[in-house]
């Protein structure tokens, strides 16, 4: 049996099991940062650690105070908040409590946060405020399991009524806790291996979401797994804002945990380009629109500053895909990352006057970034690494615990999501679907058997609804999903995720993009663009001071973009090519439910709100 075999098989059977063995090995070590506005609203936020143990001494009063709540071994507390140590620390709680967390996003509105909740028969919510309380009261009536709200900051919230907050809650618990010392250990010492840990709904294009069960067994695999990757060490630092509801930003916190690195935690995604340089991180993980705006944001500026200056960046931005396809193809032949000699010139030259500076936007420190939850178009991933910022691509599902496959560090390729984690089988089936099998796979769909059935097969093989390629040495690429492929009415197959990340390595303006082409003779696309970029164009394009909604609307703006997807398509075959297009009113959102809170797509939603823009791009031709 090999090292890694024997480092995942020999896992502590529970998450709360392989915290308490964190807390004892490095009580004294820094385990989170987090930060705290100013008391009189100016100024930049004030960074505070909490230690190992100072993070237990809170995680078991959370504990505590929910079993003098009365909850009990797997009953659901559901935790509607968003990203910060307060949702890490909680969550924790929960599952020392021997209890399973119920993971709600704070944009749900109150109709499908009331489904959750009743679906999951969550006996106590954790709401991050007074909004999050106000959505949970207007539908409390019709949750009769619903016993207690803890509420995380106070401020406007009248305890009673079975509300507190969490501060009481932790009083309570630690009071508790002084009658009965050997409450934590008892509990975390009950759970089992496959007892639930996690309820994550999906988001879901239609319907109503699915509750993916999620047991302990399938956290302590992660932490393991994750660990024998050897892409992150005791030292590092990760900077944590992606959302903690979500499958990939829960995975992060298994990980740190069996590693024992710091997390610096804050979901304030305004916040994010303030705090890089600040907490100076070694690793984030990030969804890829993060690298798109800051890809968008750096050409456009540069676009900005002038004829000369765009052209420098230009050139600077082709150097950097041709360093990074060359090292690359070379460390996969000979295992050394080289370039030529004119090459490597030319790349130190574009390093002084573009690299470094987007190094420095980072932090200045990162040694690497994990992209998940939906696919990088590889010029932007070439761009970035051939700028000395290294993106793991790696891919996973909620209903396979987050993580299934990771670029490898040194031996990473752009444009494929790696290879498996230990302990994760893979196979293709012959319709290209791309099947997993291993412990991160999920016990099935929360009551609902027959949904199960659908994508869990009885010797252990998850559906994954994705259309992948294996390479001969074992890396994943995934070309699409395989319910988004277009057929033309010709009979042509397109990966519209292909065309659409292509666009968006070519317009430094583009938000989103989706290509419609179901069963029509040619492609057509809605872009939405982002709306800092073009505001910025407009200023020197003649439409200083209009509204976004005005600025795309201009004919300038029209033909601007027009010029953009004329370059895309003379990169792609004729059937695949952009007839048409039109631009959007606004950007696509999370409150229209048009992207998920992971910033995916929802293309249904997306196409019914536009339904009227697509059959007009279609208006007078003969569909054949």
């Amino acid at each position: 049996m090999s090292d890694t075999q024997t480092l995942i098989e020999n896992r502590p059977p529970t998450v709360a099991a392989l915290f308490q063995e964190r807390v004892a090995a490095t009580p004294d070590a820094e385990a989170y940062r987090y930060p705290v506005p100013p008391a009189e609203g100016e100024g930049p936020d004030e960074w505070r650690s909490l230690t190992w143990a100072q993070a237990a001494e809170r995680v078991h009063a959370v504990a505590a105070g929910l079993i003098e709540l009365g909850v009990q071994p797997e009953q659901r507390v559901a935790l509607a908040s968003s990203t910060r140590v307060e949702w890490i620390l909680v969550d924790l709680g929960i599952l020392c409590a021997g209890a399973a967390t119920t993971t709600i996003y704070p944009q749900t509105n109150a109709d499908e946060s009331s489904f959750i909740l009743s679906d999951s028969e969550s006996k106590v919510l954790i709401a991050e405020n007074a909004a999050q309380l106000a959505k949970a009261q207007e539908v409390r009536a019709g949750l009769p399991e619903l016993t207690h709200i803890v509420v995380i900051d106070a401020d406007g919230v009248e305890p009673g009524d079975g509300v507190l907050t969490l501060a009481e809650l932790e009083s309570r618990g630690a009071t508790y806790l002084e009658k009965n010392p050997d409450l934590i250990a008892e509990r975390v010492g009950a759970i089992t291996k496959d007892q639930l840990a996690t309820l994550i709904y999906t988001s879901g294009t239609t319907g109503r979401p699915k509750g993916v069960r999620l047991p302990h067994d399938c956290w302590s695999y992660m932490a393991k797994a994750i660990a024998a990757t050897g892409l992150v060490g005791p030292d590092d630092v990760q900077y944590l804002w992606l959302p903690l509801a979500h499958v990939f930003g829960k995975v992060l916190t298994s990980g740190q945990i069996e590693v024992g690195h710091v997390t610096a935690v804050d979901g304030r995604v305004d916040k994010i380009i303030e705090n890089l340089p600040v907490v100076r991180p070694t690793y984030m993980a990030a969804v890829p629109r993060i690298f798109e705006k800051v890809y968008n944001g750096v050409a456009a500026k540069a676009r900005g500053g002038g004829a000369a200056k765009y052209k420098i960046f230009q050139w600077a931005a082709g150097v950097a895909r041709e360093y990074a396809k060359v090292t690359q193809d070379n460390f996969r032949r000979t295992g050394t990352a080289s370039a030529p000699a004119g090459l490597s010139t030319k790349h130190k030259v574009a390093d002084r006057l573009v690299y470094s500076k987007i190094r420095e936007a980072f932090g200045g420190n990162l040694r690497a970034c994990i992209s998940g939850s939906a696919a990088l178009a590889p010029e932007i991933g070439y761009f970035f690494a051939g700028a000395g910022v290294h993106i793991l691509e790696g891919y996973g599902l909620t209903e396979s615990s987050a993580a299934s496959f990771v670029n490898p560090g040194e031996a990473y390729r752009t444009g494929t999501v790696g290879k498996p984690l230990p302990g994760t089988e893979v196979r293709i089936a012959e319709d290209g679907e791309v099947l997993l099998r291993g412990p991160g796979i999920m016990q099935g769909y929360h009551r609902l058997p027959e949904k199960t059935a659908e994508v869990l097969e009885s010797d252990g093989w998850l559906h994954t609804g994705d259309i992948g390629e294996l390479s001969p040495d074992g890396y994943l690429r995934i070309t699409d999903r395989k319910k988004d492929l277009i057929k033309t009415s010709g009979g042509k197959y397109i990966a519209p995720a292909e065309v659409e990340g292509q666009f968006k390595a070519v317009c430094p303006y583009v938000s989103n993009i989706l290509v419609h082409g179901a069963d029509r003779n040619f492609c057509t696309a809605l872009v939405a663009l982002d709306e800092p970029s073009i505001l910025e164009w407009a200023k020197d394009n003649g439409l200083e001071g209009r509204s976004y909604a005005e600025v795309v609307a201009a004919p300038a703006t029209v033909e601007m973009v027009a010029e953009y997807v004329e370059e895309l398509n003379q990169g792609l075959q004729r059937w695949q090519s952009i007839k048409k297009f039109r631009l959007l009113p606004r950007d696509l959102d999370i409150e229209h439910g048009e992207i998920t809170p992971s910033l995916k797509l929802k293309r249904p939603v997306v196409e019914r709100a536009y339904r009227h823009l697509i059959d007009e791009m279609y208006a007078g031709t003969r569909e054949a």
